[in-house]
């Protein structure tokens, strides 16, 4: 003993001797036990290949159950505990340290695709034999006259012998002859299989055209057909087989008797059945899963006659403070509850509850008066969560909300139901949870642009879709131009120019509203240089930039301003940055901490949107502002004349307050001459509007500063 781990080769080889050992007992091979174990190294390989590849390819599974049946390992034993040996061993020794959920999933698929190779080869096998089988028989009636006793003699071979079951019939249906495997796999006598013609052996779960092709056969009209057919048991169990029919004519080629051949397949389709379940149905709650409900529903969408359906897409609300404060182990319990309970509501003709995934639930019901049922489908769901869960001791609150679609049938895909269904759910979400929603296709529309223009944000700045554009800033006392506020804008390839109300909020969600804004700042104090080179005779052009709440706690917000400044030459003091007053309402001091020394560098900080955040005017001795932009709300009664004097009164109180604590005042908004001369007799210093120009090119503010210089 060396004491070192074993290597894959080596697990690999072990595996393969646990295979060996469990199928050598029931295989009819003439090899030893190693002899079959050195047959399956190869075939373990090439199952630990398909466990460990990147995708999941089920050929190579189903190429392991068909190489059993080329080893002659033809006994249903022998998928049995091929399939038990690798569902107990292929993960342990082949999956290294490979992630066991998923790796054991994988094997369950392998061990699906090996028993699907399996029967097919088997099949395949059989079918060849039932050939040979089936000229044996002919042959032999067409050489009966000259070597009768020998031709009997083959075929009795044949037909005693053969693993199939074979019965022979005249074509009023009277069962004439039938093997011993035949009589096993009814498992009853001979005269109690004889003495029933083949018209009585009907299934409640026959084709419609097995007996149309029966009636054809032994008119003459068909040589031989092939189906799928069930079989009574004399002890009411099913019999499963694969049926073959042959019509035998005597020497005049006149219809004589039928020829059956029955492979039994019961097992196979239980393990198929069983298979099929695992892989359509939730393991933990044993509802029908994603697979299941999606095949459900394409159904469901695609009826025709009138049909409708109506679909209620469910999530728990705050089911992750469960999960991360009781532990997965109690989440777990309460999904079982809630799929019960889910279950019990979803009991009439054509409903059917699922789970998609983490705490995500689905009903669908069907019919053509689903308008009003999914509504009652929805009001079940909630009252059935209105009791509390009892976990561990603990009474668990459930919440949870519903996006509803309703519909007919045939105007949309599965997925596209399934979206809108999400979308409302989240919707209902946002509006507070424990809540219901019916779909809206125009919110439908506006929540998928919005995922478009929030997934195309990162390569949008990467590929330069975004420019700014400047509104002037002009000074009230003489008209002339003070300086501009940047305002980006998106250029998107289908959606045309965006405003950043468009984009920001999807930018400060996503993060993206950081590089976003340094990119914005960089720009326009670029700019601002071009422009003070322009006009250095006439004063410097000040810039105006925003500022979101995300950018305030983003750490680097000093020193990128600093780099940004000092890359450019541009001055501290021509630089503006707009932070909204609702940003800073109940700020501490290590929020504007970094506001404080950007304002100590000689920054001007502009709070904006004043008098839209409810703030305590006390609180602006504290705040590193310079400026105060006072929102368009309060002067857009200054329009029209006369102006509105309780706007006048608030203005002037604003304005006084603000250069009483040494603050600019700037004036958004502003659209008439009227309202620009009311503000500026108020006593305000700045203002911006159309009555000026509206946001445009720079080189537009180069024009306008340009007629104030030569005035």
């Amino acid at each position: 003993m060396t004491g070192e781990p074993d290597g894959p080769e080596d697990r690999l080889r072990r595996f393969a001797t646990i295979w060996s050992r469990a199928v050598f007992p029931v295989t009819s091979t003439s090899l030893t036990r190693p002899e079959l174990e050195q047959q399956l190294v190869p075939l373990a390989r090439r199952l630990s290949d398909a466990l460990m590849a990147r995708t999941f390819d089920a050929a190579a599974g189903q190429a392991v159950g068909a190489a059993l049946i080329a080893a002659h390992c033809t006994d249903p034993e022998v998928l049995s505990r091929s399939l038990d040996c690798v569902d107990a061993y292929l993960v342990l020794y082949c999956g290294e340290d490979g992630p066991q959920e998923a790796l054991r999933t994988r094997s369950a698929r392998l061990q699906h695709a090996m028993a699907a190779g399996f029967a097919g080869a088997l099949r395949e096998r059989t079918l060849a034999e039932q050939e040979a089988i089936s000229q044996a028989a002919l042959n032999a009636r067409s050489t009966v006259a000259e070597a009768l006793h020998a031709s009997e003699a083959r075929f009795r071979a044949v037909f005693e012998g053969a693993a199939i079951g074979i019965g022979i019939a005249d074509l009023e249906g009277n069962i004439l002859q039938v093997n011993g495997a035949l009589l096993r796999m009814f498992g009853g006598s001979e005269q109690g299989v004889r003495g029933r013609k083949v018209p009585e052996w009907t299934h409640p779960e026959d084709a419609p055209q097995v007996w149309r092709l029966y009636e054809e056969l032994v008119r003459g009209e068909r040589e031989h057909y092939h189906v799928e057919k069930a079989f009574y048991r004399p002890d009411g169990t099913a019999l499963w087989t694969n049926l073959t029919v042959s019509l035998l004519r005597d020497a005049d080629g006149r219809p004589q008797y039928q020829l059956a051949l029955m492979e039994d397949t019961t097992e196979r389709r239980l393990l198929n059945l069983r298979l099929r379940y695992e892989a359509t149905h939730d393991a933990l709650t044993g509802l029908p899963n994603r697979t299941l409900f999606f095949e459900r529903l394409e159904k469901a969408v695609s009826a025709g006659n009138d049909q409708r359906f109506g679909l209620c897409y469910l999530d728990l609300d705050g089911f992750k403070t469960i999960n991360d404060s009781l532990g997965h182990a109690a989440g777990d319990r309460l999904l079982v509850e809630v799929a019960d309970r889910l279950q019990s509501c979803a009991t009439a003709p054509g409903e059917m509850v699922a789970r998609l995934g983490g705490d995500e639930f689905v009903a669908l019901t069907t019919g053509p008066d689903t308008e009003r049922e999914v509504d009652a489908l929805a009001d079940r769901i909630m009252n059935a969560l209105v009791t509390p869960v009892r976990i561990d001791g603990r009474e668990l609150t459930v919440r949870g909300s519903i996006g509803i679609v309703e519909g007919p049938a045939g105007e949309r895909g599965p997925a596209e139901v399934l979206r809108s269904a999400d979308i409302t759910m989240y919707r209902a979400k946002s509006a507070g949870g424990n809540r219901f929603e019916l779909a809206d296709p125009e919110a439908d529309a506006r929540a998928i642009t919005r995922h478009g223009l929030t997934t195309a944000l990162p390569a949008a700045l990467d590929r330069g879709e975004f420019f700014i554009e400047y509104q002037p800033l002009v000074h009230l006392g003489d008209g002339s131009v003070h300086g501009a506020e940047a305002l980006v804008r998106w250029l998107h390839p289908q959606h045309g120019v965006l405003g950043p109300d468009r984009f920001i909020p999807l930018a400060e969600h996503t993060g993206l509203i950081v590089p976003l804004g340094r990119w914005v700042l960089e720009q326009s104090v670029r700019q601002a240089c071009q422009w003070q080179e322009r006009h250095a005779d006439s004063g410097p052009l000040r810039i105006n930039v925003n500022l979101s709440p995300c950018q305030l706690t983003h750490p680097g917000l000093v020193q990128d301003t600093v780099d940004i400044l000092e890359r450019e030459g541009l001055d501290a003091q021509a630089l503006c940055l707009e932070v909204t007053e609702s940003a800073l309402i109940g700020a501490d001091d290590d929020l504007l901490k970094p506001l404080r020394r950007l304002a100590e560098m000689g920054v001007d900080i502009a709070l904006d949107d004043f008098g839209t955040g409810y703030s305590n005017l006390a609180n602006l001795r504290r705040l590193p502002v310079s400026i105060l932009k006072l929102d368009r709300s309060f002067t857009q009664g200054m329009q029209q004349f006369p102006a509105d004097p309780v706007d006048l009164k608030i203005v002037e109180g604003i304005v006084s307050l603000a250069h009483s604590l040494d603050l600019a005042v700037t004036v958004e908004g502003v659209e008439t001459g009227a309202q620009a001369e009311q503000l500026r007799i108020l006593g305000c210093d700045t203002a911006q509007g159309w009555y000026y120009a509206r946001p445009g090119p720079p080189e537009r503010l180069h024009e306008l500063a340009l007629v104030d210089a030569t005035g």
